[in-house]
């Protein structure tokens, strides 16, 4: 039998539309839109399904949006097919916001206060550097190692004429998501990042591309939005998962509601360690592979980082149907 760990996506999976086939199919993916927005105040499934994109894409919004439409996806399971995440999974896992999407999943949370701190997290991680100072690049065909190299060279600011005995000025420029298959996302202060594409151009690296984000996600500028979070997670009741996660920033599993939260702190600044988690996965006996929610970005990634294990994702009817039969 297929051993499974069920993955929930992060941002940049989102699309204008989303959901929307599921809430006229299904009336349990109705109600996680309508609690979802009640607990937010708005009609956040209204923009999910109508756009415009431009706001659907504002880090506050499409983060709980995408965490809507894997709960969504989640709750026609478990009500139309009879499904138990507790009995077909023996782990969880969500790229970045997909881990409280994850930790919902599982029962540690509650899919309105998940809402609540979806929100919190991306209206903070937005003010946490004014707009403009901040950026974030692709590196395609790079390992680790090297990206952390190019990092290292542009975090030198060039002499532009101070005096020799100065001492040399850096900015903050870190790995911010190890997605495997040779792509690492980087990110940090706007002159950095544009200094690392020079770089890994002048390297050889295959591509080096500025991604079109409004902030320098999971890096050290996000402090601010990390002292944030930790408040707002002191005071959230955290009720031990029904399933162990796999966290972002250690790439191995917790169950300890304390160690959840100090692990949802640390992921705002610090890396999403993605493959390594999915080959830690791996390397705890998973050989198959649910994406539950919008896209198929995780699908992709982990055809890369794990060949060999099965792939398998859900976020319209007809893959949600798919999917009951190969449970």
């Amino acid at each position: 039998m297929p051993v499974h760990a069920f993955l929930f996506p992060g941002q940049g999976s989102q699309f204008v539309g989303m959901g929307r086939d599921l809430a006229a199919a299904f009336a349990p993916a109705r109600e996680v839109f309508e609690e979802i927005d009640e607990a937010l105040g708005e009609k956040l499934s209204k923009l999910m399904f109508f756009g415009p994109a431009e706001d659907l894409t504002l880090t506050e919004n499409a983060q709980p949006a995408l965490m809507a439409m894997s709960l969504a996806v989640l709750r026609v399971l478990e009500k139309e097919g009879g499904f138990s995440l507790r009995d077909k999974a023996v782990l969880v896992a969500g790229h970045s916001l997909g881990e409280y999407a994850a930790l919902a999943a599982a029962g540690s949370f509650g899919i309105a206060q998940t809402a609540r701190l979806l929100r919190l997290r991306g209206r903070e991680m937005q003010r946490a550097v004014p707009a403009g100072q901040g950026g974030m690049a692709a590196l395609l065909g790079v390992e680790l190692d090297q990206a952390r190299e190019i990092c290292a060279a542009a975090s030198v600011v060039p002499d532009e004429g101070f005096e020799a005995e100065a001492p040399a000025r850096s900015e903050v420029i870190e790995v911010a998501n190890d997605n495997g298959g040779g792509q690492v996302v980087i990110s940090g202060a706007a002159g950095a990042v544009a200094r690392a594409i020079e770089i890994a151009k002048a390297r050889g690296v295959r591509r080096a591309l500025p991604l079109p984000v409004s902030a320098p996600f999971h890096c050290s500028l996000m402090r601010p939005a990390a002292d944030a979070m930790a408040e707002a997670l002191e005071r959230a009741e955290i009720a031990a998962p029904a399933v162990p996660v796999v966290a972002n920033v250690s790439a191995a599993k917790v169950t300890e509601p304390s160690r959840i939260r100090a692990s949802l702190v640390e992921q705002v600044c610090g890396t999403v360690r993605w493959r390594e988690s999915v080959q830690a996965m791996v390397g705890m006996g998973v050989d198959s592979f649910v994406e539950l929610g919008a896209g198929k970005v995780l699908t992709g990634l982990n055809k890369r980082i794990a060949p060999d294990a099965a792939s398998h994702a859900a976020g319209t009817p007809d893959e949600i149907e798919a999917l009951l039969k190969l449970l």
